[in-house]
C-alpha cells in the first residue's frame, strides 16, 4: 500500500470513529483540549496528512473505544488472511458498545470451549 493510500485509510478510520460518536470536527478538536485543530483533523480525515502516534493516542483516548493500532492501521497484520466472516465479526465488535462487546466475547468464548466438533450450528 502506498503512503497516500495508507493516509486515506487512516483518514476513513478516523472519520468513521468520529461519526459513530456523532462528533463534529469542531467538537472533537475541543475534546483534545486544543492540541489538535479542526484544520489538522480535516487534513487527517482527507488523507492529506499522516496521523502521528501522539495524535492517534490523543484521539483514541478522546474517542474512547477505538485503539491507536486501529487508527494507524497497524492492526492490519492481525487481520490479514481473515475470512469474510472473521472480518464481519471484528467490524461488529468494533461498532458496538461495551455491553455488546461483553456479549460478543461471551458467545465467542462459549463457542471456542466447544472445540472443533461443536462448531456447527445445524
Amino acid at each position: 500500500m502506498t503512503a497516500r493510500a495508507l493516509n486515506r485509510v487512516i483518514g476513513r478510520r478516523l472519520r468513521a470513529a468520529r461519526s459513530a460518536r456523532s462528533l463534529s470536527l469542531t467538537r472533537l478538536a475541543a475534546l483534545t483540549g486544543g492540541s489538535i485543530s479542526v484544520s489538522r483533523l480535516s487534513h487527517y480525515e482527507l488523507g492529506q496528512r499522516r496521523l502521528s502516534i501522539e495524535a492517534a493516542r490523543t484521539l483514541a483516548t478522546v474517542l474512547g473505544d477505538v485503539s491507536v493500532a486501529h487508527l494507524l492501521c497497524v492492526d492490519e497484520d492481525g487481520a490479514a488472511g481473515a475470512d469474510p466472516d472473521e472480518a464481519r465479526l471484528l467490524a461488529a465488535f468494533r461498532a458496538t458498545d461495551a455491553e455488546g462487546r461483553r456479549r460478543l466475547l461471551a458467545v465467542a468464548v462459549s463457542g471456542a470451549d466447544c472445540g472443533a466438533s461443536g462448531s456447527g450450528s445445524d
